[in-house]
C-alpha cells in the first residue's frame, strides 16, 4: 500500500484527491503520532487536527513534494504543539497543588534609592535593564541576552554604553542627579 500512495499523483484543490490521501495515509500518519505521543487518543485527535489544517491548505499544495511528506510534517508540528500544551498543563496543575509561593523579596528594595537609583531611571531602558539584570541580580551576559531578547554579544556593549553614561551621570553635578563618587557605579 505504501507505494501505491508514493506513486499517486494528486492535484491540489481536488476534494476527490484529498479524500484518496486521507484514506491512504490515515493509519500511516496516526501511527506515527502514537509513536511520538504515546497515547492513542491524542494521537488521533492530532491526526484528526492534521488533516482540518491539510483540507484548508489542499489548494495551495505545491507537488514538489510527496503529499503524504506534507501531511507527516502538519500531523508532527500538531503534535509537536499538543506536547508542549500538556507539558505547560501539567505545569499548572503542579502549581495549583502546591500552591502560590511566599511573596519574593521586593527586588526594587534592593536598589538604592540615592543617586545611582536616579541615574538609572535617566538611563535608556535597555541600558538600565542590563545594568541591573548584571549588577543587582548578577546575571551572566548569555542570562541577560535571554531575558532582554538580544544577541549574547550585544549585551557586552550594551552594558558598557550604560556604564560610560551613568558615570557621566553621577559625576556631573548639573545633571540634576547629585554628585556621587565615579566609584558608586558597578564595575566588572
Amino acid at each position: 500500500m505504501a507505494d501505491v500512495a508514493e506513486r499517486a499523483t494528486y492535484t491540489p484543490g481536488d476534494e476527490g484527491d484529498f479524500d484518496r490521501l486521507y484514506r491512504a495515509s490515515y493509519g500511516r500518519l496516526l501511527g506515527t503520532l502514537i509513536g511520538v505521543l504515546g497515547d492513542r487518543a491524542a494521537a488521533e485527535d492530532c491526526v484528526q487536527e492534521a488533516f482540518v489544517r491539510a483540507f484548508k491548505a489542499w489548494p495551495n499544495w505545491r507537488p514538489a513534494a510527496p503529499a503524504e511528506a506534507w501531511l507527516h510534517r502538519i500531523a508532527l508540528n500538531v503534535a509537536v504543539s499538543h506536547q508542549r500544551r500538556m507539558r505547560l498543563r501539567e505545569v499548572g496543575e503542579l502549581g495549583r497543588r502546591l500552591g502560590r509561593p511566599d511573596a519574593p523579596p521586593d527586588p526594587a528594595a534592593a536598589i538604592e534609592r540615592g543617586d545611582l537609583n536616579m541615574a538609572l531611571r535617566r538611563l535608556p531602558a535597555k541600558q538600565a535593564a542590563a545594568i541591573v539584570l548584571r549588577h543587582y541580580h548578577g546575571y551572566s551576559n548569555r542570562e541577560i541576552a535571554y531575558a532582554l531578547g538580544i544577541p549574547e554579544r550585544t549585551v557586552a556593549s550594551r552594558l558598557a554604553a550604560a556604564k560610560l553614561r551613568l558615570r557621566a551621570l553621577l559625576t556631573d553635578g548639573d545633571s540634576g542627579v547629585g554628585t556621587a563618587s565615579v566609584h558608586s557605579v558597578p564595575s566588572d
